[in-house]
């Protein structure tokens, strides 16, 4: 059974940087695209950050984190990864990694089959 595991969710600062990570258990990294949602507080929608294909060549991102956000996989470890850069108030939220089985990105949560339990990620001014 595939299992995804976020890590690296904190508080910080405006301005400041925070890598998250998303281990991929029970299966191979390789077999998924894979992407990165977030849920503001109050908010019931996951909405789109970021997504990758299934080597991480192709990247796709959200305009709100275009040029501050950079996600990346290490098919390798089986990891997935969001660096997140000049990070604002509004980047609060909790964020889930996902997988599609499909070798390209997707950008809508209902194409995802498998989602982590999420990293709380606090942006204080």
């Amino acid at each position: 059974q595939v299992r995804l595991v976020e890590s690296g969710g904190r508080l910080v600062h405006t301005g400041e940087s925070l890598r998250l990570s998303c281990v991929v258990l029970g299966d191979s990294a390789v077999n998924f695209a894979m992407g990165w949602f977030r849920q503001a507080p109050g908010q019931e929608e996951r909405k789109f950050v970021s997504t990758c294909n299934w080597n991480g060549g192709s990247t796709y991102y959200d305009d709100s984190v275009k040029g501050r956000f950079t996600i990346s996989k290490d098919n390798r470890a089986n990891m997935l990864y969001l660096q997140m850069d000049d990070l604002k108030s509004e980047d609060t939220a909790t964020y889930f990694c996902a997988a599609i089985d499909d070798t390209l990105p997707a950008f809508r949560p209902d194409e995802y089959r498998y989602w982590g339990q999420g990293t709380q990620v606090t942006v204080s001014s």
